[in-house]
């Protein structure tokens, strides 16, 4: 039964972040609002903290970010590392990074991108290990 459990949950995360990544990759403002919680909780090289979804949609239309997913660790129910390869306009070299994400529902409610995959493991680490100290 537990395994079950965990499938499922781990589907349920998947299927929330493909969508994310997919309404992220294709410009999609409207998608990409839909795509996240109000508010969504941002990590990037700019800064940190919660955003609006229109704020989240405009940052990747302005970006023009695309992200491919390379490899997926989940962390707990809610939480899934993703290894990702990033590009941008004018900067088509794609760039390793990975991102936490945090799933509430059917959206992502946070998306933590940091440089290395390591770095993200052990921030979302910490975040489950809060999380279940509340």
């Amino acid at each position: 039964m537990r395994i079950a459990y965990i499938l499922r949950m781990q589907h349920h995360l998947e299927t929330a972040i493909n969508r994310w990544h997919d309404a992220v990759n294709t410009g999609d403002a409207a998608a990409t609002a839909q795509a996240v919680t109000d508010p969504v909780v941002v990590l990037g090289p700019k800064g940190a903290g919660p955003i609006s979804p229109e704020e989240f949609a405009d940052w990747v239309t302005r970006s023009g970010i695309k992200l491919t997913a390379r490899s997926w660790h989940p962390v707990s129910e809610r939480l899934m590392v993703v290894e990702q390869d990033a590009s941008w306009p004018g900067n088509e070299k794609p760039t390793r990074v990975a991102t936490v994400f945090r799933v509430t529902g059917d959206q992502v409610s946070a998306s933590l991108r940091l440089p290395d995959l390591p770095k993200a493991l052990d921030l979302a680490f910490v975040c489950r290990e809060m999380a279940a100290t509340e």
